[in-house]
């Protein structure tokens, strides 16, 4: 009897999705029918927005705490809060397998969560009076989307095994569901988003720093850009082949957008090759170097690769007038040139003297012989 329930929550899982016709109904119907489904009191569908680092909730369903809206227009979290979908997550399915969802009681881990990690549904859990949840990954494309979240009260049994197993079938159902949803972005996706990594494009970024650099023409605000290069892309290329270089650049991707999460309202792209870049507006230039430092320790433990050469430059720092993005994105790519020139192992930071801070200037951009992409996007006016 319990298999041919659960069948049917199945069927009706993926019926209420197929009727579904725009995203906020999608999104709906894929939390109450996994809510249904396990038997809990409340569930939400959350999002990887892999550019501005962080998770946000699409839609809360069921008995909600008074902060929780049903589509909330600005609940999300910071993706290095909840790690565990951009690393050991990441790692289960790229060898070939599936990631599996797991259990967390308001007293701690259940089961399936490797030990280590900073528990923040554990305490939300706690605040909201819940005892139980489930937590099952979304893969679209092959890729983490998101994540479906299922709750119980505090006293209801707690999920077990089984449960977590049917929560990863349920979360597999809804990612077939949203296929549907994600055809209705294809055009945004296509015009400001990088095929391979899911970051914000070249086009976004030139869009962006337009708009930064208009603040802080008008009213002062910080802006800060960092540009990196992965090493060894071409070592890895020739190799071990261009499937294994494009997967290091998706893992330098998520790494990027891990560490962009701890800088509020970043946003991280990849420019083209293997050229990247994160975008601060608003946080200080110390706050920007912290960040771009802990991009290059974590780029230099990948598995591939030979780190990251990362460049900074910041209106914050003695770098003169900055009139226009042209400019600021010139200042950090020289200071990029320059620490790849050096083999650094940390960011270079325009405006900055000591040896551990070298100096850049305008005149040390590099010549003509740098790389195609580098030349349209410093072409601009």
């Amino acid at each position: 009897m319990a298999d041919d329930k659960r069948l049917a929550d199945v069927v009706a899982l993926a019926q209420g999705m197929a009727a579904a016709h725009t995203p906020r109904e999608s999104w709906r119907a894929a939390a109450l029918g996994a809510c249904r489904a396990l038997d809990g009191s409340f569930a939400a569908l959350s999002v990887w927005e892999r550019e501005l680092g962080r998770l946000r909730v699409l839609v809360n369903v069921g008995e909600r705490a008074p902060d929780e809206l049903e589509f909330p227009e600005d609940e999300a979290y910071p993706v290095h809060q909840f790690a565990e979908i951009t690393e050991f997550l990441h790692e289960q399915w790229a060898a070939g397998g599936q990631p599996n969802a797991w259990v967390e009681t308001a007293e701690g881990p259940a089961e399936g969560l490797r030990p280590g990690y900073c528990h923040q549904r554990v305490a939300a859990l706690r605040r909201r009076g819940r005892g139980c949840c489930v937590v099952a990954p979304v893969v679209l494309h092959g890729r983490a989307w998101g994540e479906l979240y299922v709750a119980r009260p505090v006293g209801a049994p707690v999920f077990d095994r089984a449960d977590a197993d049917f929560a990863t079938v349920l979360a597999a159902v809804a990612a077939a569901g949203l296929t549907q949803t994600e055809r209705l972005e294809e055009a945004r996706r296509l015009a400001f988003t990088d095929a391979l990594t899911g970051l914000a494009n070249r086009r976004c970024v030139d869009m962006r720093l337009d708009e930064a650099v208009e603040r802080y023409r008008a009213d002062g605000t910080v802006v800060s850009l960092v540009v990196c290069d992965v090493n060894g892309l071409k070592q890895v290329n020739d190799t071990y082949g261009h499937a294994v270089g494009d997967r290091l650049l998706e893992r330098f991707g998520s790494v990027l957008s891990l560490c962009g999460a701890m800088l509020p309202g970043a946003l991280v792209a990849r420019l083209g090759g293997d050229e990247f870049c994160l975008l601060a507006v608003g946080p200080p230039a110390d706050d920007v170097v912290k960040v771009a430092d802990e991009l290059c320790r974590r780029a230099a433990e990948l598995e591939l690769g030979e780190g990251v050469a990362c460049g900074v430059a910041s209106t914050e720092e003695p770098i003169g007038p900055v009139g226009s993005a042209r400019r600021l994105f010139r200042l950090a790519d020289a200071a990029q040139y320059r620490a790849k020139a050096e083999r650094s192992t940390r960011p270079v930071v325009a405006g900055r003297e000591g040896p551990d801070d070298p100096v850049v200037r305008l005149a040390d951009t590099p010549s003509e012989e740098a790389t195609p992409e580098r030349r349209r996007f410093r072409g601009r006016g």
